[in-house]
């Protein structure tokens, strides 16, 4: 059994129209969002094997706030380029590239691509929009990621910042 989280970066700021989308950073309320969030999962003796993350500079952020939460390096993050605006497809073929090894994986990306995503592999689930920090949540019923796509899964639960 594997249990992934799905987690959208954190709240990003446009104060600075000048710098790129890539190099948008957090603003003050991702900066508290995210600490929250990452707080809430450790509160329900959560384990996470491994962090995966787009290299954008809000998602990547978010990840290591999250990191530090559970008292993991952020020099282990796994940076994956093609989680930059990755439409649902990519997720797919990323997450069957995970190490078996790993039995939890917490991804940080962006909309559009990972509320299609979690739209595409949650049955009977549907996501209008994945807010800004949201966590969804489920399981695989594979001792192997590569199994990911064909895998019975099975919802744990969806959260987001305004839920609470």
């Amino acid at each position: 059994m594997k249990t992934l989280y799905i987690i959208r970066h954190a709240k990003s700021s446009w104060g600075d129209f000048t710098l790129p989308d890539f190099e948008r950073p957090l603003n003050e309320r991702g900066k508290k969002d995210a600490p929250v969030m990452a707080q809430f999962l450790k509160d329900k003796k959560t384990i996470i094997d491994v962090f995966i993350s787009s290299p954008a500079k809000r998602a990547l952020k978010t990840c290591e706030i999250f990191c530090e939460t559970f008292q993991k390096n952020a020099s282990d993050i796994v940076i994956i380029d093609e989680l930059y605006h990755a439409p649902s497809p990519v997720f797919i073929e990323q997450i069957k590239k995970i190490d078996p090894a790993f039995n939890s994986a917490a991804i940080f990306s962006h909309n559009p691509g990972i509320t299609d995503f979690v739209n595409d592999v949650a049955v009977g689930i549907k996501v209008d929009n994945m807010p800004t920090c949201g966590i969804f949540a489920f399981q695989i019923n594979s001792d192997d990621w590569s199994n990911f796509e064909w895998a019975e899964k099975t919802f744990l639960f969806f959260k987001y910042p305004k839920s609470f």
